[in-house]
């Protein structure tokens, strides 16, 4: 075994996967991942746990993998993250913990990623639970959105023996991991589901179709229904458009709803009641890994599906993985391309549309190289379906409904970074809703620090 390099996760062929959506990596198995666990030298100051959200001690989960005691390295997990099987899906780990990895500075890092999910998919298969020792503080918690953030702050605030209640928006918990993440990344009966039944286990409550700001307030909770702190993390829902002629035709999406269709919806099965756009030619205007989701997606509904980023490959800002898969099952990426207006035909539908060419000049505030309109460049792309993939704000409707909950100029709450405290006394926030759309890791760091900063606050009245 070289141990410069990474033992390679088996997936699902290409072309086979680009017509369904079962999931693209398949995993480790045992022997796999106990020989990818001996890559890992140990380091005493690891810095791939400074790399965590969470603060996973990946040391030691990986040093329990090479003894090949899996049972033992999940209860390492567990102690700080609530969703290991997600994680080790679906976070950023090259930027993150693999990107500290000293092993990385001559060759391969340590693929932290697949391990956690190999060891997490290796305990629900064999009905292994997190272990908890609580007594019971007699004191209750309000979590609003059951989501990533949501549902770490919850479990913690469990683990914690705080009686944590979560309210959710949906008629299912889950957040953005049911709605936003397709099958073939994160499936839902196998994994989120599971883990979500995990925390419930620890003792947290959810109820779901509550509409926080409307169904009920958080004044309400609090001086009503004897909540003592609540924490907001009701996510980054409300999407982003351009403001270019054409945006309110039909065939026009926003990546958010073509997804919540697709993935909380089931519209991908042609037996669901809840119709999709199902495109002959789909353009994804965007660059992310939510652009990512909804091109494949668009693919795999039998369209031939384009990215348009204004931007070069190289400032994508998707995961190197997803654009390496998309690229694999065959998405065409029409890049230093920008649209200027959404074409429609006699019946007020998409028929394409109108682009220009882009340059990259000097950087702007975020490091990236601005791109600048190239003169003459005008032209146009046949199309019938239009996704509109920018990014998401956070509903304001918790906001508006809250008095003394102040939020910043894009209608993002403000909150302590440290703590996730809000400008009102005893309410906590974190996650998208303080961020702005952002990734699952860190919104669980924020849940996990909202929770200890409810505790101390708590704690001390």
């Amino acid at each position: 075994m070289n141990v410069l390099e990474r033992v390679p996760v088996r997936e699902q062929d290409a072309k086979e996967r680009a017509t369904n959506f079962k999931e693209v990596c398949l995993g480790y198995n045992m022997e796999e991942a106990i020989a990818e666990a001996q890559r890992c030298i140990g380091c005493k100051n690891a810095q791939c746990v400074k790399g965590c959200p969470v603060a996973i001690n990946i040391p030691g989960f990986i040093d329990e993998v090479k003894k090949g005691d899996i049972a033992a390295a999940y209860q390492v997990i567990s102690e700080a993250s609530a969703l290991p099987a997600v994680c080790g899906r679906v976070c950023p780990q090259e930027s993150q913990c693999e990107g500290k990895c000293l092993r990385g500075i001559k060759g391969d890092p340590v693929s932290i990623g697949k391990l956690e999910r190999f060891v997490a998919d290796y305990a629900r298969e064999h009905d292994i639970k997190p272990e908890v020792h609580t007594e019971k503080k007699g004191k209750k918690v309000a979590v609003i959105g059951s989501g990533p953030a949501g549902l770490t702050c919850a479990g913690d605030l469990a683990k914690a023996g705080y009686d944590a209640t979560i309210f959710e928006a949906l008629h299912e918990a889950g957040g953005v991991l049911i709605y936003g993440i397709p099958e073939f990344r994160l499936p839902k009966e196998d994994v989120v589901e599971k883990e979500i039944q995990n925390v419930k286990e620890l003792g947290v409550k959810i109820e779901t179709n509550v509409v926080v700001g409307k169904s009920v307030t958080i004044d309400e909770l609090m001086e009503k229904e004897g909540f003592e702190a609540v924490f907001i993390g009701s996510g980054a829902g409300l999407p982003k458009f351009m403001g270019i002629p054409g945006e309110n035709l039909n065939g026009v999406f926003s990546a958010n709803e073509y997804l919540t269709r697709s993935n909380l919806m089931k519209a991908f099965r042609e037996e669901n009641p809840t119709p999709i756009m199902r495109g002959r030619k789909v353009a994804v205007v965007g660059g992310g890994n939510v652009a990512m989701d909804a091109a494949r997606t668009a693919l795999r509904l039998g369209a031939e599906t384009h990215i348009v980023y204004r931007r070069s490959e190289e400032e994508l800002p998707a995961r190197v993985e997803e654009v390496h898969h998309a690229k694999e099952e065959g998405i065409i990426f029409n890049l230093l391309t920008n649209p200027v207006e959404i074409l429609a035909d006699e019946n007020g539908c998409v028929r394409g549309i109108r682009c220009v060419k882009m340059e990259l000049g000097e950087p702007d505030e975020s490091g990236r190289r601005r791109p600048v309109v190239k003169k003459g460049s005008e032209f146009e792309i046949e199309l019938d379906t239009v996704i509109m993939a920018l990014g998401t704000s956070p509903n304001p409707l918790i906001s508006s409904t809250t008095e003394g909950l102040e939020v910043n100029k894009w209608k993002c709450i403000i909150a302590d970074e440290a703590n996730g405290k809000t400008t009102k006394e005893g309410v906590y926030a974190g996650g998208d809703a303080v961020t702005g759309a952002a990734t699952v890791i860190l919104a669980m760091g924020a849940g996990k620090a909202a929770a200890k900063g409810i505790d101390e606050y708590l704690s001390a009245r």
